[in-house]
């Protein structure tokens, strides 16, 4: 007994051990087979991480797993990935472990996890799954059961587990995309016939030509499929599907032949309850349907059937009706009743070109208003050729009291519609509104909007619109939204272009409005993100201001008052032109600070970072109201601080704006020209001329009066560039030039022409060797070097060179008179006291000197000393 157990033992152990180690000894065959299929059957990269083989997951089966599959297009779609599947697993029996690569595989089961596949046909035609490779070899040459050796599906049971397919088609400009697919299936043999249970669940979304028909809608299909392969005949048995929550239930077949295919399909709703028409529609729209009374029916029913192939697709009659139904839910005050749809979607040719949709009637009433549509829908593949009847009454208030719609903003106001149209998208596309026919009238009264981007809520009193054939007129609109009121009327040429064709919206508009305030029309606050979050590189959302892209107008504008921060603008006219996501500005004219305003130029939202290019036109402003309002003025002349007066100037510049559509000043380029017409100084007002009042001992910067003073700046870098210019303080001139910058840092060069009489009786015995005319008219130059910035400025008085120069002078001037003198005694005694004797030259030098010492005495004395308010003459 013993024995047999360590038998028994020895073999279980044999067994466990080859369980262990056979994947490992077959694990390179697996790895040769799928390496072999690739080589000889598919023109496009393929690659995986790895494949793993186990004999225990699926035991008695051997399950082999590959990850990270992934085939990658070569041209004409190069790079693009055509399928990828995070995990894909076959199970199999042991036996086709020991197959050749070039023998053909069993596979019993497929689970395949997080695939991702994009079948993709461009404008061309060529289409990305077309990557098998030409065979050189004639298919009849092939033996039949030695195809290729490829892996052949004898399957029991498959499933696809949340997946992604894109269907995108650019020659028909179709678009079909289902995410979360989940597809399981189960086969049966019945003698020539494969039966399979299956079932799929997706979201969906569905696109032609632009129109989105599906997006994101619930899908759910139990479908009995019965596969006769011989014959190429696919049957649908017991199917019912939910699109939704509408149940539909359908039968048929597609059966496939060498150029062309079969289509006889039939479906319908099992039930013709008007619910069914709430479950149409996607449920975030829908809320809960438990509890909602309905009456009336609604029902789908209709086939496609006939041949499908480059010329023909299956004739098709689809029918949509509803008789006097209506629904309330149990939570809202109001229902809507008397509900009337009467569709049709038609094919009676089977060419592509003759499918149209008929509204024969839409109808629907909630308390007292009615709304009535009917129309048709034709030529839909190339020309849609639209023709619609509008007609009714709509109280917006009552939309979300009979209906759970989900919105953040309150809607109120009456809107009336009697519209006729006729138009086809070509028109609207190529611009040619001569052939859109449009007639009727529309209106809006009492509409009121709030949301939480907006800090007030927009009130509409009344807006009436007239549709004309080849214009819609804006007789009149009528708003008003925090302390702002606007008046309008005008033009809109392309309302329909804009609606179904995404072109901008073009018109003419003329706008009145006693006050316009610009923060009424910007986002809160908080709303708005700090500079630091401009960029959009780590993926947050740019939040700044924007010109809205789809307008194409012109605003002409008369406002009595615009309110933009702490300014108001007066009588403010001229035209606003938006195009291309930039606002150019026209012969814009305005009262502000008790002058007047021009300006033109342009502001652009197109680039991540907006900017604008202005030229402006200051005439006569107050010189402390700009100051204190304009942080331009404040920048490019923090000196008027210190000034009351009038300002005159002219600006052009560009740069950058900011999140507010506000002007970056270090990012400013340009030029400017300012007047100073007439302004007083108080030097108290800003640290550099009180510092510079203090030192200037032989002057009051206090009673200077500045008139008609003009200089150039330059901006660039954050530095403004001032052109030297001269002005005159009490008989003294002055040249003053240099930059600083919007940092407050700067570097001035100022230049004092003194006249000699400012020095009087303090000069002494230097002075009095001049005459009256000539004491009041010798000036000397001392220069001034101003740098630090603006709030601790350093002065530099260069009294060195304003000595050097003084004592010159008049060292010149006693040369001149001492050379009169000996003109006047004779041509002899002037040569020998100018000829250079060692005792005339010693002479001189002994004057020259006395007089620079005394000189430097007398200027250092008067500049360190309080001011002399006994200046003489």
């Amino acid at each position: 007994m013993k024995k047999a157990l360590k038998i028994f033992g020895i073999i279980l152990l044999l067994l466990i051990i080859g369980i262990i180690s056979i994947p490992f000894l077959f694990k390179g065959t697996i790895q040769d087979k799928v390496r072999y299929l690739v080589n000889e059957h598919v023109n496009a990269k393929v690659d995986f991480a790895n494949i793993d083989i186990s004999l225990i997951r699926s035991f008695p089966q051997a399950s082999v797993i590959i990850d990270d599959l992934s085939i990658i297009n070569y041209a004409p779609f190069e790079g693009d990935t055509l399928a990828y599947s995070k995990r894909i697993t076959l199970d199999m029996s042991i036996n086709e472990l020991f197959k050749d690569a070039s023998e053909a595989i069993n596979v019993q089961k497929v689970i395949i996890d997080e695939a991702n596949i994009a079948i993709k046909t461009d404008s061309l035609g060529n289409s990305n799954f077309d990557i098998a490779r030409k065979t050189q070899k004639p298919k009849q040459e092939i033996p039949a059961t030695e195809e290729s050796g490829d892996f052949t599906f004898a399957l029991e049971h498959y499933e696809i587990n949340d997946s992604k397919i894109l269907f995108r088609d650019d020659v028909s400009k179709t678009v079909l995309e289902m995410v979360h697919l989940n597809h399981n299936g189960d086969g049966a043999v019945s003698g020539d016939k494969v039966i399979l249970d299956t079932h799929t669940d997706t979201k969906a979304s569905f696109g032609l030509d632009d129109t989105k028909y599906l997006n994101k809608n619930k899908l759910q299909l139990d479908a009995q499929i019965e596969l006769d392969l011989k014959n190429q005949k696919y049957s649908f048995k017991e199917n019912k599907a939910l699109i939704n929550r509408l149940p539909l239930e359908f039968t048929g077949f597609v059966q496939l032949f060498e150029k062309h295919t079969n289509v006889d399909l039939s479906f319908k709703t099992p039930s013709s309850d008007f619910k069914n028409f709430l479950a149409v529609i996607p449920e975030v729209y829908t809320k809960n349907l438990d509890g909602v009374q309905t009456s009336g029916d609604f029902s789908i029913n209709g086939f496609i059937k006939g041949k499908s192939d480059d010329t023909y697709i299956p004739k098709m009659d689809i029918a949509i009706v509803s008789h006097n139904a209506s629904f309330k839910y149990p939570d809202l005050p109001k229902g809507v009743k008397n509900i009337n749809i009467d569709t049709q979607i038609k094919n009676e040719t089977g060419l592509v070109d003759d499918t149209y949709i008929k509204i024969g009637n839409l109808t629907f009433k909630i308390d007292q208003d009615s709304f009535a549509a009917k129309g048709s829908l034709r030529n839909l593949t190339k020309n849609i050729i639209v023709d619609m009847i509008l007609k009714g009454t709509l109280n917006l208030q009552n939309l979300n009291q009979a209906y759970p719609l989900d919105l953040e903003e309150k809607l109120n106001g009456i809107v009336t519609a009697d519209v006729k149209t006729h138009f086809d998208m070509q028109s609207l596309k190529k611009e040619q509104y001569q052939n859109v026919k449009s007639s009727g009238t529309a209106s809006i009264s009492g509409f009121t909007y709030a949301s939480k981007e907006m800090p007030n809520e927009i009130k509409i009193s009344k807006a009436d619109v007239s549709f004309n054939p080849e214009t819609i007129s804006l007789d009149q609109i009528q708003a008003t939204t925090g302390q702002s009121d606007l008046l309008a009327s005008g033009t809109i040429t392309n309302l329909m272009g804009f609606l179904f064709a995404k072109q901008d919206l073009k018109g003419n508009f003329d706008v009145s409005s006693n006050v316009f305030a610009v923060s009424d029309f910007m986002v809160n606050e908080q709303e708005i993100p700090d500079e630091t979050n401009e960029t959009n590189d780590d993926g947050v959302e740019d939040q700044t201001m924007r010109i809205p892209s789809f307008l194409d107008a012109t605003l002409n504008f008369n406002t009595k008052k615009v309110v933009y921060d702490n300014l108001q603008l007066l009588n403010t006219k001229g035209t606003v032109k938006i195009k291309d996501e930039t606002a150019y500005l026209q012969n814009v004219t305005s009262n502000i600070f008790d002058g007047g305003l021009a300006f033109n130029g342009n502001v652009s939202t197109k680039s991540q970072v907006p900017t604008f290019d202005m030229a402006l036109d200051l005439s006569q402003i107050d010189i402390v109201q700009s100051f204190n309002s304009l942080e331009l003025i404040k920048g490019l002349a923090p000196i008027a601080r210190a000034l009351t007066g009038n300002l005159t100037t002219q600006i052009n510049l560009n740069g950058r704006l900011n999140e507010n559509l506000t002007p970056v000043l270090t990012s400013l380029k340009g030029k400017a020209l300012a007047e100073i017409l007439n302004a007083q100084v108080s030097t108290t007002k800003t640290p550099l001329l009180s510092k510079l009042n203090n030192q200037l001992n032989f002057v009051e910067l206090d009673k200077l009066n500045l008139k008609d003073i003009k200089t150039n700046l330059s901006f660039d870098d954050g530095k403004i560039h001032v052109k030297p210019f001269e002005f005159d303080v009490e008989g003294i001139k002055i040249k003053a030039g240099g930059e600083h910058g919007f940092d407050q840092s700067m570097s001035y060069n100022v230049t004092l022409d003194l006249p000699a009489k400012y020095l009087g009786n303090q000069v002494g015995s230097l002075m009095s060797q001049l005459n009256d005319q000539e004491a009041n008219t010798m000036t000397v130059g001392l220069p001034i070097g101003i740098s630090g910035n603006f709030t601790n400025p350093k002065i530099n008085l260069n009294t060195a060179q304003a000595v050097k120069q003084l004592t010159q002078q008049i060292v010149d001037k006693q040369k001149n008179k001492a050379k009169d003198q000996l003109v006047s005694k004779g041509e002899k005694a002037l040569t020998d006291l100018l000829g250079g004797s060692k005792k005339g030259d010693s002479t001189t030098t002994k004057t020259e000197d006395a007089l620079k010492n005394t000189a430097k005495d007398i200027l250092g004395g008067f500049l360190g000393k309080k001011k002399d308010t006994t200046k003489q003459n």
